[in-house]
């Protein structure tokens, strides 16, 4: 739906988020270790993947405990709460829901009973094939309301059916078409698991230089390494699936790799000091800024970022363009998830809430102000209104992602084309319609060259429409298991023996 001046529906309450990720995982294996602690730093780290739930299921090698919450890391763990889950093994999670609501009983890791013990899975990305999936159940088992329920429960099923969970594993992944990232565990193994494209980071690394000492940490992205002081090893390979224990690691390969990583991890949604593939993802987005400066100059006074995902392109702009590079928008750092909804009055802050400008840097300049991607453009309506109402004599936007044009269905949260402004309106609509003197976006070639990853090996749906796993419609949907049962009461401390 759209307004006569332009506007999309979506673009009218300027608190919308921004794309969403599915969520971030950690695992570690480390005897003698504080691996709940562990667990809980690297999930911290990984808090920008996902802000709405966070868990750890932990075994002390005779059962398994999981605690989680509504919440962020911080708000669902304390130093007692921490102290109370002691064991050599865990695993954690923090969620942004893109299959199932944002509740309680949807909240990761998932548990579930098998035959000699209990096992736990967290999940970061998408499934595509989750009816085909849940079709597979016990009747017993049908009431799974998320995909990664949906695993959860056919890996416990199969388990129980005789044999491992690495078995099941071996015997189930084949099957399973989307994007994850999976760790998951039973009382005394750690297992992570990656699709065939990859589409999500995931990297193995090493605590401990002695091989009698130390432990073994899995995780979405390599900054969750470095806040444990684990080691980079090396990436967790597409087809891959990995046992730890105390003979070490082992891996099996499940399927052939097919490598598709998102190129939207770069633009927006790892953390800058993160390495995929090999590549810096800050230095990629400084790159991305001097490419954009290339091919769309302007005559301008300052660059200004939008904190924080927009400085790194902002700085590679200006050293590309020569114009100096200024901070003239202030972040509120303790704006994050509320459970506190805002009033209409608050409501007509907006962005205020998250960033203020600074009017001695901005008065009277021409400003060129650089942003990581533009979904529904509220945002950047709001912040140009801002921004002139401090007295900027022009605002230019330079966005460092081409266009958003195709909804993403491995896990990130834009699902329709409805809700993308730029699937249905031209550049200069968009530039018109958040009030901007001129708009442009980098080229999708350039992007791709300034990541250093072939092109072949990338998933670039959300900019060119070309999806590398065939999409069923009918497996579409946020809520597509929810509508067919309700929501299972739960506790928020589940247990396990054996």
């Amino acid at each position: 739906m759209s307004y006569s001046d332009g506007r999309l529906s979506m673009d009218l309450d300027p608190l919308e988020r921004g794309p969403q990720d599915a969520c971030g995982v950690f695992g570690v294996w480390a005897p003698g270790e504080e691996v709940s602690k562990l667990t809980y730093f690297g999930l911290y780290a990984l808090q920008h993947r996902g802000q709405e739930s966070a868990g750890i299921a932990l075994s002390d090698g005779e059962r398994i405990v999981v605690y989680k919450d509504m919440g962020l890391v911080s708000q669902v763990f304390n130093e007692a709460t921490l102290d109370s889950l002691r064991g050599h093994l865990a695993i954690g999670h923090c969620r942004y829901s893109t299959t199932g609501s944002p509740v309680w009983e949807n909240a990761q890791p998932t548990f579930y009973t098998a035959r000699e013990g209990g096992l736990a899975l967290g999940h970061n990305g998408n499934l595509i094939n989750t009816p085909e999936l849940a079709a597979l159940l016990p009747h017993s088992r049908r009431n799974a309301t998320t995909d990664t329920e949906v695993l959860t429960n056919l890996l416990a099923a199969r388990a129980s059916e005789g044999g491992t969970v690495e078995e099941a594993a071996m015997e189930l992944l084949p099957r399973v078409q989307g994007a994850f990232s999976l760790v998951f565990m039973d009382e005394n193994t750690l297992y992570a698991a990656r699709d065939p494209q990859g589409i999500r980071p995931f990297v193995l690394g090493r605590l401990g230089r002695s091989s009698d000492a130390g432990g073994w940490v899995v995780a979405s992205e390599t900054a969750a390494l470095d806040i444990v002081g684990a080691e980079m090893v090396r990436e967790i390979e597409p087809g891959e699936l990995l046992t730890i224990d105390e003979r070490g690691v082992r891996s099996r390969r499940f399927a052939p790799a097919r490598r598709k990583g998102c190129l939207f991890e770069y633009v927006y949604l790892a953390r800058p000091d993160t390495t995929i593939a090999g590549r810096n993802v800050n230095s990629t987005r400084v790159e991305v800024g001097r490419r954009l400066a290339k091919q769309h100059p302007v005559d301008a006074d300052l660059v200004i970022p939008v904190p924080e995902s927009g400085t790194p392109a902002a700085v590679g702009y200006a050293e590309a363009s020569g114009i100096p590079f200024a901070q003239g928008l202030v972040k509120n750092s303790y704006v994050g998830r509320t459970f506190i909804q805002p009033s209409q009055t608050l409501r007509q802050l907006g962005i205020r809430l998250k960033l203020n400008p600074l009017r001695e840097v901005i008065e009277g300049r021409r400003l060129v102000v650089v942003d990581d991607s533009i979904v529904r453009g509220n945002t950047q309506r709001a912040l140009v209104r801002m921004l002139r109402d401090a007295g900027a004599a022009e605002v230019h936007v330079r966005i460092s992602s081409p266009p958003v044009l195709w909804p993403c269905y491995y896990g990130i949260d834009f699902a329709t084309r409805a809700e993308l402004i730029a699937a249905n309106l031209s550049v200069e609509e968009i530039a018109a319609s958040v009030d901007a003197d001129s708009l442009a976006y980098v080229d999708l070639d350039e992007l791709i060259a300034a990541t250093t990853v072939p092109e072949n090996d990338l998933c670039r749906a959300c900019f060119d429409g070309v999806y590398p796993i065939e999409v069923d419609p009918a497996a579409r949907g946020k809520y597509l298991l929810e509508k067919s049962c309700g929501t299972p009461e739960g506790s928020t401390l589940a247990t396990s023996a054996k």
